[in-house]
């Protein structure tokens, strides 16, 4: 079967699943979406990655990685494989001494670690023809919708406002929060310098 390239698009809360996620891969070369509900931890790993952030210890996806590297084992691609009753499959295809190696996978897994080792994520037509959604779908009323926010944090006391923290000051908190391995708090600080620097 042709396998069709994905990129992730976002994350966002579930609609359909409360405390849930859903991470939004999007047809390369083409206009339909993925939508696939994921946890709360997976939604985490994921964001960690993408936001390039370094933990003071290593996350489950992390420990693989290492793992997989420590016995020359490369993973070079992901396979959103099969969809049955709701539930997506996938599968990690990886290289050891020349030789290809497929281990099954849950889709949010597979694709924490694809954001890590930055290798391609792939599905089938069928898989999309079942579950993907075009982008002209996602229209109301003639007005095309926001596009999907990142997954929402905690709010924070005005007390705490980042806004009134300095530069320096923003940088101790970012390290002790990582250090406390408190994510969400350190995607926000992040989130805040840039915002200055864009300035």
């Amino acid at each position: 079967m042709r396998k069709i390239g994905l990129d992730i698009v976002t994350l966002s809360h579930s609609v359909t699943q409360s405390n849930n996620y859903a991470v939004i891969l999007g047809e390369q070369n083409g206009d339909r979406r993925l939508p696939i509900v994921i946890g709360s931890f997976e939604a985490q790993a994921i964001a960690v990655a993408l936001e390039q952030m370094v933990p003071s210890r290593p996350l489950t996806h992390d420990l693989f990685k290492n793992t997989l590297e420590t016995f020359n084992i490369d993973l070079k691609e992901i396979i959103i494989n099969n969809l049955m009753d709701g539930i997506f499959y996938a599968k990690l295809i990886c290289i050891k001494d020349g030789e290809v190696l497929e281990i099954d996978s849950r889709t949010s897994d597979a694709l924490a670690l694809a954001v890590r080792f930055e290798c391609p994520i792939y599905t089938y037509e069928f898989i999309l023809e079942s579950a993907g959604i075009l982008i002209d779908e996602v229209e109301t009323d003639g007005e095309e919708q926001e596009p999907a926010p990142k997954p929402k944090r905690p709010a924070r006391k005005d007390k705490d406002s980042l806004s009134s923290y300095s530069e320096d000051a923003l940088g101790k908190l970012l390290e002790e929060v990582l250090a406390n391995e408190d994510y969400e708090r350190a995607a926000q600080i992040r989130d805040e310098m840039n915002r200055r620097k864009s300035q």
